[in-house]
């Protein structure tokens, strides 16, 4: 603490002497502005008249009444119209003795006004009250702009929150779950901060700063607390829109007064949030630009590269957009490492709802690993939100312990909005909203490679849905197959073919549907190679990774056309075969959709029961604790499925088997010519050896034999 106290001079206060006399001269000024302008409203209504005017009036006996004081002399006429009722007039005293005589003679009524000897000393302590007043709300002003960074205006100064030691923060690694890798990467630094000597004895450096990256909600905020608070070192954090104001230099004098804050409080850690605001790749396209954010980021850059890093200060960054942020902020030497802080798998998962519910009373039938499959794609805050939600809905419902109905409620609630009781729907939109989720529903059990049903409603929700499918993975996956691919686009198309097959118009209903199915097969065809006509080419990429994901598309507008003409190709197709598996099975799409109008919501075993009688099957429904349909996929991909897609494509097979029996035949017709030729072939090679012909190939070469020894003779 003595290092900081000399930082400060000795403990004085910068510039208290200057401050104080610049107040009071700005005291007096106002003070002086305040008194010329009451004086001047004061005066407003009176009116000087001439002396000798006013002593003919007295003689001519047109004045009322006179007020005799000091220095003037004020008089009512008695006649005043309505011009001049409001108006004072006055004159200035002279020595004149004969006054009184003549006011006396004309029957005038006056009176002399005794002000008293302390008029000099009245007038000094209001000027003293009121220059006092000025300096105290000046003064007053200034400490509180102070506390909100200093200086006049707080202009130029950080606003920094700084944060204490481990007992302020109240944060470290062990309330973070789900991002052990990001953890990973930044103990080592704590590790430099509680024990720099070990590190500095054989010569290594503390990283300058860390860039954490990653979705919104999956935690960037809480590690750099946590690493602050494992370190049991001062954390000072601000966003990056704070260092940036109208006035240009402001931002670069705040990041001045940042990093001062910091090298007084050494060792410490330094976060700013959402750096992309001030960070963001400087344009040299075009002239002109930002200057204020340019001045800012540059300061920043200079301050980075010029502060000590075996003071200990560690500079932490969190963003989202890491791909807009300038080259010279994200090379070694300034942020020295960048973290991925992801969504979380599945046990990351089950590990942040495990630290999320600790202090919520759960009962027995909560099963986070359940829930963690239930919540697949989910970001930590996305997961805080669901424990919250499942706590408030038992409350609610009047019970002391949270179940795993109200966390699975809760999912619903955090990812589609709260049911519409108010939402009437009528006989007819109820039908074909039940037909419609009915369509989606049975496409997942009629087709290889899909999730299995967990639930099935058409009760309306706020974000919009009139009803959904509720499907859960088997297990946490990382890849997709072509094959689920166009099995989830034909699901998605399930929802339209159901309302084409049983209502004579289709509805706008199937518009999400649509959505996802286009995007789907537009990435198959663009980004993953999964289309013959194009092949392994990438004619789309995406920008904004951890955000919007908007796609950008690489290739000309020739073959932008032919593009969407193969994507129109590929959900066509599914919808063909959606349409033709519903149709062979509409019997089944009737009972389905016929208990769902009678209860709104239909549970997996429920729905998989309803299949099994309107099918004829005895197909086990394997449920876990939960009464939740687990491996329903793998119970017809073995032989049911197969046995339905034959029964589906009788035709084709016929086909198929005529055309391979052709060609069989052809096969056949083939090998007994090559028969024919080998048996005659074998015939020629065979006279060539016969006794006849060896005699002649003998004679011949006995005759060569004897022509060779006679040349050489």
């Amino acid at each position: 603490m003595g290092e900081n106290d000399n930082n400060n001079e000795g403990g004085k206060k910068p510039g208290g002497l200057n401050s104080t006399i610049i107040m009071l001269i700005i005291a007096i000024v106002l003070t002086l502005i305040f008194w010329i302008q009451f004086n001047n409203y004061k005066t407003k209504g009176e009116t000087e008249v001439e002396y000798s005017k006013f002593i003919q009036m007295v003689d001519q006996h047109e004045v009322g009444s006179v007020k005799v004081y000091s220095d003037k002399i004020y008089f009512e006429p008695k006649k005043a119209d309505t011009a001049t009722e409001n108006v004072v007039y006055y004159v200035v005293r002279l020595d004149d003795y004969e006054l009184v005589d003549r006011l006396a003679a004309s029957g005038v009524e006056f009176k002399a006004i005794d002000e008293g000897g302390n008029v000099f000393i009245r007038e000094l302590l209001s000027w003293v009250v009121m220059i006092a007043a000025f300096y105290i709300v000046m003064m007053l002003f200034m400490r509180s702009m102070s506390k909100n960074g200093g200086g006049i205006m707080g202009v130029g100064k950080s606003n920094a929150k700084m944060y204490g030691m481990q007992k302020e923060t109240g944060i470290t690694f062990a309330d973070v779950a789900g991002e052990e890798e990001a953890k990973e990467s930044l103990s080592e630094m704590v590790d430099f901060l509680k024990e720099p000597e070990r590190y500095l004895a054989i010569g290594a450096k503390l990283p300058k700063g860390a860039l954490l990256v990653g979705p919104p909600g999956t935690g960037k905020t809480l590690l750099a607390k946590a690493v602050a608070g494992e370190a049991g070192v001062p954390f000072f954090s601000m966003s990056g829109s704070e260092f940036v104001e109208m006035y240009v230099g402001v931002g670069a004098s705040r990041v001045r007064d940042l990093f001062k804050q910091a090298n007084a409080k050494a060792p410490c850690i330094i976060f700013i949030d959402e750096i992309d605001a001030i960070g963001r790749s400087r344009d040299t396209r075009h002239m002109g630009g930002d200057s204020e954010r340019e001045q800012t980021l540059n300061q920043l850059l200079s301050e980075m590269d010029g502060f000590d890093t075996e003071k200990g200060i560690i500079v932490l960054a969190a963003t989202n957009r890491p791909e807009v942020l300038d080259k010279a902020l994200l090379r070694p030497g300034r942020f020295d490492r960048r973290v991925i802080v992801e969504k979380p798998d599945l046990k990351g998962r089950e590990d942040i709802l495990r630290v999320h519910s600790k202090n919520v009373k759960l009962d027995e039938t909560v099963d986070l690993h359940e829930l963690a499959f239930a919540t697949s794609g989910s970001a930590g805050a996305d997961l805080a939100n669901i424990i919250n939600e499942a706590a408030l809905l038992a409350v609610r419902k009047g019970r002391k312990l949270v179940s795993q109905n109200d966390l699975l409620e809760s999912v619903e609630v955090v990812f589609a909005g709260k049911e519409k009781k108010d939402r009437i729907l009528s006989a007819e939109e109820k039908s074909i909203v039940a037909y419609h989720e009915s369509g989606h529903a049975l496409l997942t059990v009629l087709q290889k490679h899909t999730m299995p049903v967990q639930k099935i409603t058409i009760v309306p929700r706020t974000g919009g849905a009139l009803g959904y499918v509720w499907q859960t993975p088997e297990e946490e996956k990382y890849l997709q197959t072509k094959t689920e691919m166009e099995a989830h686009i034909v699901i998605a198309m399930g929802g339209r073919a159901a309302e084409a097959i049983k209502f004579p118009s289709v509805t706008t209903g199937a518009s999400n549907d649509i959505e996802q199915a286009t995007r789907e097969a537009r990435a198959m065809v663009t980004m993953y190679g999964m289309s013959d006509k194009f092949g392994m080419i990438q004619l789309e990429a995406i920008t904004g990774e951890y955000l919007d994901r908007r796609s950008v598309m690489q290739c000309s507008e020739e073959t932008a056309t032919k593009i969407d003409n193969e994507v129109k190709n590929i959900v066509n197709a599914a919808y063909d075969k959606a349409y033709r598996i519903l149709k062979e099975n509409e019997a089944v799409l009737d009972a389905i959709a016929t208990y769902l109008i009678d209860h709104e919501t239909i549970s997996g075993k429920e729905f998989m029961q309803i299949f099994n009688e309107a099918t004829g099957n005895n197909l086990e429904v394997k449920v876990n604790e939960k009464g939740e349909v687990v491996n329903e996929t793998s119970m017809f991909t073995s032989g049911f499925d197969v046995d339905l897609e034959k029964a589906a494509d009788e035709k084709e097979a016929k086909k198929a088997a005529d055309k391979a029996a052709a060609k069989e035949e052809k096969k056949k017709k083939k090998k007994d010519k090559e028969a024919v030729a080998a048996k005659t072939v074998a015939k020629e090679k065979t006279k060539e050896k016969t006794p006849k012909n060896k005699v002649k190939v003998f004679q011949s070469e006995v005759k060569n034999r004897k022509m060779r020894f006679l040349k050489k003779s």
